[in-house]
């Protein structure tokens, strides 16, 4: 398991930036980012590679967040511009920590994104 702490959320205005920071414990295998918003299902934002290289985007949102990461202080990042009200979620950081892993199996709290109109 690694801890996982996600920070960065709040309220903005539509087509504001905003960036989500997670701080981990220790390095994983894959990390990921996941949305939920009120009444809806958790849903899979963004992901990548702990070593090495490769990120993933949802469609809704490709093109407008980006997925980073700084190793050194086992910190990932979502740098979400153009947010649009749709994006009001609670944002969750999430890490695979092996390539055997069927799943994220480490959660953060979550952090609440409230984007007006």
């Amino acid at each position: 398991q690694v801890q996982l702490v996600e920070s960065g959320g709040r309220l903005v205005q539509a087509g504001d930036s905003l960036r989500l920071s997670c701080a981990a414990s220790g390095s994983s295998y894959v990390m990921g980012w996941f949305r939920q918003a009120p009444g809806k299902e958790r849903e899979f934002v963004a992901s990548i590679f702990w070593r090495g290289v490769g990120t993933y985007y949802t469609d809704s949102v490709k093109g407008r967040f980006t997925i980073s990461k700084d190793n050194a202080k086992n910190t990932v990042y979502l740098q979400m511009n153009s947010l649009k009200p749709e994006d009001t979620a609670v944002y969750y950081c999430a890490a695979k920590l092996s390539p055997s892993s069927a799943s994220f199996g480490s959660w953060g709290q979550g952090t609440q994104v409230t984007v007006s109109s």
